[in-house]
């Protein structure tokens, strides 16, 4: 954004072309919000549209990481930085970190940042640290949260949010959340619930597993629950020129990996997918390559009979197509795997969290192996698995031999329940079903009728 305000040595002349370029932004960026057409804003696009009017006088922290920018790929602490009347005095990482290149569960630790030498503090730090302290707070009038999330309750930027978001109403700090797409969609809400025994960094508010809200969103509803303490000073910028039916390729944006395993925009569909399998052990599913979790595979697999078995559940707007990979021909893909790619043909509304169960079930029926009991044989710790999936209850449903249908049919009254809970909170309006015009009522016979 090009400040309004005269810079020093500017001429007259100067200061009106600066305000006539930044005023031609701002009818750019109106133009492209407008209903039917096709580009998408982000809420950091938004914000530098209404001049930073949000934060305009402000001392400004922001948690951030490389998937923050703007439509022209400039990251938004760059942005904060340049924008006139905003003081950006703090920066804040989360799991993966402020530059995003830290491995999933390492720890990170505060750090300068070397383009302008702010303060990165690290919300996924030793200690444990997992929110922002009073020091790291201090002096600020606002925190602004700017991360692209991928829909799923275990991917931990959303507990990040939260955490940050009671910290702040602790200390007299405001939030203000830059919005982004769920790239799952805005329709999609699957999965087993969380109990609240099992709350954990991996699952912290009592959400599905797929919830199918923005973060803006989801931060409202953090507030509006109660499910912090304090009361939050919360403002969202809302997204412009996207619906609940778009999934990310839909949205026309540039993806930036969310974290390293998800190199890709449309990833968190597949993330979701299999990524339960990978707490289990004993397949690949192609992390760390072009592939991630878009394949499900292990040497001993029968490629045409596995993908057989998994077309035959006939899950709507998904197919599973017989793969194999030569180490040795093809090394970038990171292993040798037979097994089956999966292809999302109805992308918004493919059912992706049952495929873990269904892919389970096939691999006993085709192979003979139960994976679930090979890891209990061999000592597994089932504790990360049971808080990614909410409760003890799917894996002893597991445990128990019952059907991926039956398990995949247990949430249906938790998922039920959670789109009516949400509803007050969201943003962006749901889908209306189509009217059903009522049938004619047929014409009474007429009562003049002559008789025979």
């Amino acid at each position: 954004m090009i400040p309004l305000d005269r810079h020093p040595g500017d001429t007259p002349g100067r200061t009106r072309w600066r305000r006539f370029l930044s005023e031609w932004w701002v009818a750019w960026f109106c133009v492209l919000a407008l209903p039917g057409h096709a580009q998408v804003l982000n809420g950091i696009d938004v914000l530098e549209a209404e001049r930073f009017a949000t934060l305009r006088g402000k001392r400004v922290g922001l948690l951030s990481n490389p998937t923050g920018i703007n439509r022209r790929g400039e990251p938004t602490w760059k942005v904060l930085r340049g924008a006139p009347g905003v003081k950006l005095v703090a920066l804040f990482g989360a799991e993966h970190g402020f530059d995003g290149q830290a491995r999933a569960g390492i720890e990170v630790r505060d750090s300068i940042h070397g383009p302008t030498g702010l303060p990165v503090y690290s919300l996924y730090g030793p200690g444990p640290v997992r929110r922002p302290t009073p020091r790291m707070l201090e002096g600020l009038d606002v925190l602004v949260y700017d991360i692209q999330d991928t829909g799923c309750r275990s991917y931990t930027y959303i507990s990040s949010l939260g955490l940050a978001m009671e910290a702040c109403a602790s200390n007299g700090v405001a939030v203000v959340v830059l919005d982004r797409p769920n790239p799952l969609g805005g329709q999609r809400v699957e999965g087993p619930g969380l109990d609240a025994r099992y709350k954990s960094f991996v699952g912290h508010w009592p959400i599905p597993y797929v919830y199918g809200m923005t973060p803006g969103e989801l931060a409202r509803m953090i507030r509006g629950e109660g499910w912090i303490r304090g009361n939050c000073s919360l403002t969202v910028v809302p997204l412009r020129g996207w619906s609940r039916s778009m999934t990310w390729n839909d949205t026309k944006l540039t993806w930036i990996p969310s974290s390293p395993n998800v190199p890709r925009g449309d990833t968190p569909l597949y993330l979701v997918a299999t990524g339960v399998l990978g707490e289990i052990g004993g397949l690949n599913l192609g992390t760390g390559t072009a592939n991630s979790f878009r394949i499900i595979g292990a040497p001993w697999i029968d490629p045409s009979r596995f993908s057989s078995q998994l077309n035959s559940y006939k899950l709507p707007g998904i197919a599973f197509e017989p793969l194999e990979l030569d180490f040795n021909r093809r090394p970038a893909d990171g292993a040798e795997v037979r097994g089956v790619r999966l292809r999302f043909t109805q992308p918004a509304t493919a059912p992706i969290a049952a495929v873990n169960f269904y892919a389970l079930e096939a691999i006993r029926k085709t192979t003979g192996q139960d994976l679930f009991r090979k890891a209990m044989q061999r000592g597994k710790s089932w504790d990360m698995f049971d808080k990614v999936t909410g409760s003890d209850k799917t894996r002893k449903a597991m445990q128990s031999g019952r059907s991926a249908r039956d398990i995949v049919a247990s949430w249906r009254s938790g998922e039920d329940a959670f789109r009516k809970r949400r509803r007050p909170y969201l943003l962006y309006a749901e889908p209306q079903p189509p009217k059903v015009e009522p049938a004619a009522k047929p014409k009474p016979k007429s009562t003049n009728a002559t008789r025979p």
